[in-house]
């Protein structure tokens, strides 16, 4: 039976030298593990959080801890996974890395793998078709375990999970993360509607963004239920693939150049419905007194920008946090190709400065 020494302050003290004569600089699982005096699997076992499993007593557990704590003990992860031949790695595909939607999801994405100790690498694709082929067998000559697509299609089987945010897609071996489209585009559409807008026109996605065609479809229903027309010459769509702003802009001043008249517009996001909004301005028109704008996502600039953007709220933080923890599950679970499925999340709508009750004439 192992020796189990009771904590003291002689031993807190030990600790403490030792922190001291290394300068602080790492120490490895086997000095933490001598200087306790205990076994390493007993020591592995607790800093693995498993010692409750093995029943390994809470003082011993709790001294553990202190003492990795004051000698600054760092994990070798590179170790860790040459036992379990593992890499504790995760790939990342995205559209682009830049405030908004993206990093927003990336955010969420990060906190979740850096709680459980996994690494991640992150590719941007710009939607380039030979970067779209060629990035998930890159990252799986890296020996990721799995793969987080955002907003990216995948277009072949791979031997890994895979967990798409706003895909879409219906093959075998992808777990979905969406927005519930309808409820979004009902909360965007009645607002206006309650507002008394029925020449509403529509700036859609690019033809390339995943979300696009759910959304669009959505729009399309709500629009039908609400006894709204869609006039196909208030409808436009996004296109290029610049970020930020410049795409709706353009889109925009499409839409007033065709002299049809509308009282709002629904943008696919916000960094469309910013780009109109300036469009709108420089044409000479108030928003929200002559046009409402609604957006769609709720990114940081949403809020701050004049004036203040009504929007719907996509949960981007969370949605990327439940694409890394459905990831990690599949991960330890071992399934590499797992049926389909679509994980639904709820929007909710903020309602801010650029809409307001359409003018009586």
């Amino acid at each position: 039976m192992e020796r189990d020494i009771k904590n003291s302050d002689k031993e807190r003290g030990r600790d403490s030298a030792i922190a001291s004569e290394t300068g602080r600089q790492a120490v490895n699982l086997k000095e933490l593990a001598a200087h306790l005096g205990l076994s390493l699997t007993t020591v592995s076992r607790v800093m693995n959080h498993s010692g409750e499993e093995y029943r390994i007593a809470a003082e011993t557990r709790q001294r553990v801890l202190k003492a990795a704590a004051s000698m600054n003990y760092e994990p070798n992860v590179f170790a860790r996974g040459l036992r379990k031949k593992r890499s504790f790695t995760v790939g990342v595909m995205v559209p682009e890395i830049s405030e908004g939607y993206s990093a927003a999801v990336l955010g969420g994405i990060e906190d979740a793998l850096l709680q459980e100790k996994f690494f991640y690498f992150v590719v941007s694709h710009r939607h380039r078709a030979e970067l779209l082929q060629k990035y998930p067998r890159l990252l799986l000559s890296r020996a990721v375990e799995g793969i987080i697509a955002v907003d990216t299609p995948i277009q072949e089987e791979l031997p890994v999970p895979v967990v798409a945010v706003s895909g879409h897609s219906r093959k075998k071996g992808i777990v979905n993360i969406e927005i519930d489209h309808l409820a979004a585009a009902r909360y965007a559409l009645s607002h206006l509607a309650e507002l008394g807008h029925r020449r509403i026109a529509f700036i859609k996605g690019q033809t390339f963004s995943s979300d696009t065609r759910a959304r669009w479809d959505a729009i399309r229903k709500v629009c039908s239920e609400l006894k709204i027309a869609v006039d196909p010459e208030l409808v436009v769509q996004l296109e290029g693939t610049a970020p930020g702003s410049e795409p709706g802009y353009t889109a925009a001043q499409k839409l007033l150049k065709n002299g049809h008249g509308f009282s709002a517009i629904f943008c696919f996001n916000d960094a469309s419905a910013i780009g109109a909004i300036t469009a709108l301005h420089e044409a000479g028109l108030h928003v929200p007194r002559q046009v409402s704008v609604v957006g769609f996502d709720d990114v940081p600039s949403a809020a701050t920008i004049r004036p203040s953007l009504t929007t719907v709220r996509q949960p981007l933080y969370e949605m990327g946090q439940t694409a890394a923890v459905n990831l990690l599950r599949l991960i330890r679970e071992g399934v590499s190709n797992p049926p389909w499925r679509s994980i639904l999340v709820a929007p909710s709508f903020v309602k801010r400065q650029s809409t307001e009750r359409i003018a009586r004439s």
